[in-house]
């Protein structure tokens, strides 16, 4: 059963030489029931666009989109009854302790006293806060912060929950306190629509992944099947300085295909001896060369595959 569908949508916004700008085009997707759906991509490729479309703040240009069913601009209300959003910012007030945080939103979203006095505890207690919940927030960590944020957006016992970066700049106990409670979530029916910049996130969380770049989708499949796509192992060679690296790229191309990033060189093979007659061109005093890596195909390697290893602003 499907609780989110996207058909062939576009967001566009128009520019001063005439031409729109896409920050999506022809996104179609599907996300389940009780599934932890991964939305990846480089910083600017429509991750954020594409929450604020499900959430109802924009509507696409073109194409259709459905949340339970419904528009979820023209049926905003009924659509959040059922929804909650952990956005990047996590927009608590400093000066309240988590517990008055989490009252505020409770009557905020006009949730009657009987639940709240139940469900509060609760969330509490879900994200490890129950002991620091009349603390002031601004005596928070960011890791603590980003879990009352996870907290709140259980307050209301959502169908669907949207997590756009849920771990940003958070500590690995932390990070690992999310994850758990993400994977219990779905476990539980909940369904999960996750947007990350971590790799291991996705590959740890997610039940399917869409890649997307400039807007668009540029791989789709289970964290395996990505993987799958990568048929070659990789021999990662570090230098001590780029100078080192750029000077090793020299002499390896145009026999062996490599890339080069910063002071690394990635080279695809899966044949060891190849490795061995890599590594004897090198003498690793004279030429920088600190250390090696053989490693096979990770979802990180799938990420630089299908978007590049080049910097983005």
């Amino acid at each position: 059963m499907s609780v989110i569908e996207l058909d062939k949508v576009d967001l566009s916004y128009p520019q001063k030489n005439g031409e729109p700008f896409y920050a999506l085009r022809q996104l179609s997707l599907e996300v389940n029931k009780g599934e932890v759906f991964c939305l990846l991509g480089p910083n600017g490729s429509g991750k954020t666009t594409s929450i604020n479309l499900v959430n109802g703040l924009s509507q696409p240009t073109e194409g259709a989109i459905q949340v339970f069913g419904m528009n979820p601009v023209k049926d905003m209300r009924a659509v959040r009854r059922n929804l909650a959003v952990v956005p990047q910012e996590t927009a608590l007030y400093n000066d309240l302790t988590a517990k008055e945080n989490l009252l505020f939103h409770a009557q905020y979203y006009g949730l009657e006293k009987r639940i709240w006095t139940l469900q509060i505890p609760m969330v509490l207690e879900l994200v490890g806060l129950s002991e620091r919940q009349h603390h002031r927030v601004g005596t928070y960590s960011g890791g603590m912060q980003r879990r009352l944020a996870l907290a709140r957006a259980l307050l209301t016992s959502p169908e669907l929950i949207l997590l756009d970066e849920p771990t940003l700049g958070v500590d690995v106990q932390s990070r690992n306190s999310i994850w758990s409670r993400i994977r219990g979530l779905a476990e539980e029916g909940k369904t999960v629509f996750l947007t990350t910049n971590y790799m291991e996130e996705a590959d740890s969380l997610a039940d399917r992944i869409i890649i997307i770049d400039k807007g668009q989708i540029v791989a789709a499949g289970t964290p395996q099947q990505l993987k799958a796509q990568i048929t070659s192992n990789t021999l990662e060679l570090l230098f001590t300085q780029d100078q080192d690296a750029l000077l090793a790229m020299n002499r390896l191309q145009p026999h062996i295909a490599a890339e080069s990033s910063g002071s690394r060189i990635y080279i695809k093979t899966n044949d060891k001896m190849e490795m061995l007659r890599i590594l004897q061109l090198f003498k690793p005093i004279e030429d920088g060369l600190v250390s090696f890596e053989w490693t096979e195909p990770t979802l990180n390697d799938v990420f630089l595959h299908y978007t590049g290893r080049q910097l983005r602003n």
